[in-house]
């Protein structure tokens, strides 16, 4: 028997868009030093889906310059364009229609749009419309959004096949900020929730997972790491302890203390 035959979590996949997945980890391809690097990482991680900005990243735009899609094919991994760099809703709509052309019909995106280049907040309004859009267009959406559980009940109600709040802002890896918010998102949703942006190191993915989150998708924790592809491997083993957790159930918080030996029959 292997030893994902032997997991408790071999039958738990992460389903987006209709298609299983066995890992709930998601990771950017971005702020790595090389090609080869961005490969180690992505196997040290487990990774099965893996984003890629489309206007800063060659999947094929330049035939002269290295192409992600050499060491991340796109039949060994889904490929996930996402919108990063985009202020407008148009923008972001241009986007994912030439990651559409680009990937031969690919529906499955990642939309961001953002507010400002400081705090890199989106921008919900133009989020919301962007949405609608793409929708409409025959994406399958994955939005990145801020906390706001109303904002993400809207977002789910469009048709948007994945929610993924902050956790804090974008590269800042600052760990879960906002447990309250996102538990509140989490015990509302029916679509998958993945944590996108905050995570700075392993405790923060596991955190995230024992919420109940469904995934974790980051970049700069991983690539801004003195080590990346050890840092890909800990926090693939941090959202799997996190999630086992979530599901094995936690013992409730006490004041004082609990003999962890029954006290009945002691002589």
């Amino acid at each position: 028997m292997t030893a994902l035959a032997a997991s408790p979590l071999a039958t738990d996949t992460l389903v987006i868009a209709g298609k299983p997945y066995r890992s709930r980890l998601l990771t950017g391809t971005g702020k790595f030093k090389d090609l080869d690097e961005t490969r180690r990482a992505t196997d040290a991680a487990g990774a099965e889906i893996v984003t890629v900005a489309i206007r800063r990243t060659n999947i094929g735009q330049d035939r002269d310059a290295p192409n992600l899609l050499d060491v991340l094919p796109p039949d060994r991994y889904t490929i996930l364009p996402n919108t990063a760099g985009c202020y407008s809703a148009d923008e972001a709509v241009r986007t994912c229609r030439l990651a559409r052309e680009l990937l031969d019909g690919h529906t499955l995106v990642k939309l961001e749009v953002l507010g400002d280049q400081k705090t890199l907040f989106p921008d919900v309004v133009q989020t919301l419309a962007a949405a609608e859009t793409l929708v409409r267009d025959g994406f399958d959406v994955m939005v990145y959004t801020s906390d706001d559980p109303i904002l993400a009940r809207r977002l789910e109600e469009i048709g948007c096949v994945a929610v993924m709040p902050l956790a804090a802002p974008i590269g800042s890896g600052l760990g879960v900020q906002n447990r309250w918010n996102l538990l509140e998102i989490v015990d509302n949703a029916k679509v998958p929730i993945i944590v996108d942006a905050g995570v700075g190191t392993a405790s923060d993915a596991a955190i995230a997972m024992e919420l109940g989150c469904d995934g974790v998708l980051m970049n700069t924790a991983i690539a801004g790491a003195k080590d990346p592809v050890l840092m890909a491997h800990a926090m693939k083993l941090a959202v799997e302890a996190g999630r086992a957790a979530f599901r094995a159930g936690r013992i409730p918080r006490k004041r004082f203390a609990s003999a962890s030996s029954p006290i009945e029959g002691v002589i």
